[in-house]
């Protein structure tokens, strides 16, 4: 018996605490810890009540916000890490069933701003690419008298039989 029974020593409140803290990040009830890490049940549990008669400092509650925090004051270094799937929500919520959403030309413009500011875009730069996506489309035009034959009419000759 005496080889299974090993001499404790006295430890002090820093090594209780460790293991205190220890035991509740664990998945293993009291008498099961104590037996895994050849510890007093007795000692721990007296240990166990002195840290459970102290005072515990408040617990920190986060507000609920309606509306988001304001915009930085200045624009993020880089852009989110991660897919858009990782961000938050959608920017503007979902149509109700067999509905249609209409945005006036403010909601618009505060949607792809939103948009620039979540993925890391600068203003300016999103104004440009909506220039080159928008780029105008010449279409040449010939105007003539309904009466004088068309330089780009088929002619007699071209015409299928």
């Amino acid at each position: 018996m005496a080889d299974g029974h090993r001499a404790w020593k006295r430890q002090g409140e820093a090594f209780w605490r460790a293991h205190h803290e220890a035991w509740k990040r664990s998945d293993l009830n009291q008498r099961r810890y104590c037996e895994v890490h050849g510890l007093p049940q007795k000692a721990f549990e007296n240990w166990r009540q002195k840290f459970r008669a102290e005072p515990q400092p408040p617990e920190l509650r986060l507000l609920y916000r309606r509306r988001p925090l304001s915009p930085p004051l200045s624009l993020p270094v880089s852009p989110p890490l991660g897919p858009p799937s990782q961000l938050a929500g959608p920017i503007v919520p979902r149509p109700r069933e067999g509905h249609r959403r209409r945005f006036s030309d403010g909601d618009k413009q505060w949607i792809a701003l939103e948009v620039a500011r979540r993925y890391g875009i600068a203003p300016r730069v999103l104004r440009r690419w909506k220039q080159e996506l928008a780029a105008p489309v010449f279409v040449a035009v010939q105007i003539t008298d309904a009466d004088a034959p068309s330089v780009l009419a088929p002619t007699e000759g071209e015409r299928a039989p």
